[in-house]
């Protein structure tokens, strides 16, 4: 049975964020609050708002995708607002708005107004997503323009029960977490747009499945959420049941995660269960892509010498000795 371990642990180190990576992003993260700050300062003078980061950096599961551009969450937290009558708080529409124009100008890329958030773009590198948020009655509303408008959401709650899972179940649910994701942006690639990572987040907790290596983890992991998914599609806000995360999910979504998923359980297995290291790490990368390391057969050097010799007694035998061999 191969063990392919050490293998993961590097594959893990090419798909986490470098240190270098993070302290880019957190500086970039800053300027971002401190431009904020400055136009609720100076032009609507209000109370500033308060910042938390959220999302996969906060969790500490950001991998870097394969298209190069990475994302952080920061949600903005508005002070100003009424906590006990929300009657005159203003639409989401004119929150984003104010968002927008905080941040035009902070890079070379106009800021995007999204449904759920306004988006500053480092173009090419990376995107930092502000959600906003207001506080009635000790419970946290999304400024989410349309329909939705203003309604619940606590992504803090989230980042504490990930935090409180990894602090139980060990700090192997994270790397999972991780090499998940990198699946799921591999097989986007290849077979078309994959679930949330939260939706990956949530499942891989729900169905972790421990063990001294992370290849019987990941593959075992996988089986344990092929069989929670292969009939129905549906994982609920393990801090709000009453919100699907699998709503907006189409039918084909779904039923293409179903398909992929089965094959990363269905593979994974055939990988533990392989006998040649090469194999299973062929395998592996069919699931995971190019960086996860390729292991080639090696041949000992008593076995090369050997298997020389033995072939030039076989070339001697066909080429007998010339007449003048002798002379």
């Amino acid at each position: 049975m191969a063990n392919l371990h050490s293998e993961f642990i590097t594959f893990h180190d090419r798909i986490a964020l470098s240190s270098g990576k993070k302290e880019s992003l957190r500086t970039a993260r800053n300027a971002i609050r401190e431009r904020i700050r400055k136009y609720f300062h100076e032009n609507l003078k209000v109370t500033l708002p308060k910042f938390l980061g959220q999302g996969s950096y906060s969790m500490g599961t950001t991998v870097n995708p394969l298209d190069g551009e990475f994302d952080i969450d920061d949600g903005v937290y508005l002070q100003h607002l009424d906590e006990n009558d929300d009657s005159k708080w203003p639409t989401p529409d004119t929150i984003h708005r104010w968002l927008v124009k905080a941040t035009d100008g902070h890079t070379n890329e106009k800021p995007l107004d999204k449904r759920t958030c306004v988006r500053v773009q480092y173009a090419g590198q990376y995107h930092v997503d502000l959600p906003l948020y207001g506080k009635l009655k000790s419970k946290y509303l999304l400024a989410e323009k349309g329909v939705e408008g203003w309604h619940r959401s606590d992504p803090l709650a989230l980042t504490v029960w990930f935090r409180e899972q990894v602090k139980a179940q060990g700090e192997q649910l994270r790397r999972v977490v991780r090499y998940l994701k990198a699946w799921a942006d591999f097989q986007s690639g290849r077979r078309g747009k994959m679930p949330s990572g939260l939706i990956l987040t949530v499942l891989a907790v729900q169905k972790f499945k421990a063990d001294e290596r992370d290849d019987v983890s990941l593959s075992n992991t996988a089986t344990a959420i092929f069989y929670a998914v292969y009939t129905v599609l549906r994982v609920y806000n393990p801090v709000d049941l009453t919100e699907e995360l699998t709503a907006r999910l189409t039918d084909e979504q779904k039923t293409r995660f179903q398909d992929v998923v089965s094959d990363l359980a269905i593979r994974g297995a055939k990988a533990i269960d392989a006998d040649d290291p090469e194999e299973s790490s062929k395998l592996w990368r069919s699931q995971l892509g190019d960086r996860f390391p390729n292991i080639e057969k090696t041949i000992n050097i008593g076995q090369k010498q050997e298997d020389a010799a033995k072939l030039a007694a076989v070339y001697r035998a066909k080429d007998p000795a010339k007449p003048w061999a002798h002379l």
